[in-house]
């Protein structure tokens, strides 16, 4: 049996934990999440969804605001003498002190193949970026950012018009199996982790909000790329007379029109031109409103054939 503390927070990393919270050859000891934190327009104090499948089989919960300045944290687990250190999403930098716990080492999952798309936002910066193919890593926890040493890899093909929550759902369901093989595989030791290429690194930074404002003059395969990149996290989005106006759902058209401006509304959407092709606008969350039909959005304006 292998015992592992899991540490994450977000609901890609349940399935993971779910998973091997029922392996035959994986005990979980405990898991680790950040605090709670407040949610909905009341604020409530919410649990995130690793903690609340801990707290439902009776696994003891660690939270702490920053791991690496809790001693008394790290003791405790220490006192559980784990094998693995398991991560997925966890939102915190662990610090050598909590690396040097384990017996084995720290595993972590990461959301794209390394060495390509260190940092935050891996699934996002794929799809923005219009790559064709991204994947999954598991990875042996260094004190650099994403730069350890890389046990298993699985690919993962990007579709013309995949959303980040699609590509979310797809990683939540690989993951759990390959966490399963590099656990067992290093323990048995069946895998080798390899050392990451320094060809072909690049950063997955954070989203800046000036990155999620649609500029027109840019090719229309860029605007859906980035559309469907931040898909509801936080969203593409436009001013239209003073109002933000959310893009949730486009298509390129190979068409021609002058950037920014209204082509034709049909029933399919809102045609825009842009620097290079159009942009079909199907779906929009006006300021104030619901998602809707860009077409009846757009048929509800009184005048104005510019979206700028």
């Amino acid at each position: 049996m292998i015992n592992i503390v899991f540490f994450g927070t977000p609901k890609i990393a349940l399935k993971s934990l779910e998973y091997l919270y029922n392996s035959s050859g994986i005990n979980v000891l405990a898991v680790v999440a950040q605090p709670d934190k407040p949610a909905g327009r009341g604020h409530k104090l919410t649990m995130s969804p690793i903690k609340e499948f801990a707290l439902e089989k009776g696994l003891p919960v660690f939270q702490p605001k920053s791991i690496r300045k809790e001693p008394d944290i790290q003791q405790e687990l220490k006192n559980l003498n784990p094998d693995f250190f398991v991560t997925f999403a966890f939102g915190q930098i662990l610090s050598q002190e909590v690396l040097d716990i384990p017996k084995y080492e720290t595993i972590n999952l990461h959301a794209s193949l390394l060495p390509k798309y260190r940092g935050a936002n891996p699934i996002q910066r794929a799809i923005i970026n219009g790559d064709k193919e991204t994947g999954i890593c598991t990875m042996i926890t260094e004190l650099g950012l994403d730069c350890g040493d890389v046990c298993l890899k699985e690919r993962i093909n990007i579709t013309d018009n995949m959303t980040c929550v699609d590509l979310f759902e797809i990683i939540s369901e690989k993951s759990p199996e390959l966490i399963e093989k590099t656990l067992i595989g290093l323990v048995s030791g069946s895998i080798t982790p390899q050392k990451q290429s320094e060809n072909g690194v690049c950063m997955a930074n954070k989203l800046t909000k000036e990155e999620t404002m649609i500029d027109w003059s840019k090719p229309a395969e860029e605007i859906h790329n980035l559309v469907r990149g931040i898909y509801k996290f936080p969203s593409a989005y436009f001013i239209h007379n003073g109002k933000i106006i959310k893009v949730l759902e486009t298509r390129v058209l190979k068409e021609s029109g002058k950037c920014g401006e209204f082509i034709r509304i049909g029933k399919d959407g809102v045609e825009v031109g842009c620097g290079k092709d159009c942009i079909l606008l199907v779906k929009v969350k006006p300021e104030g409103k619901g998602e809707m039909a860009a077409r009846d959005w757009a048929n509800g304006l009184h005048k104005s054939v510019s979206v700028k």
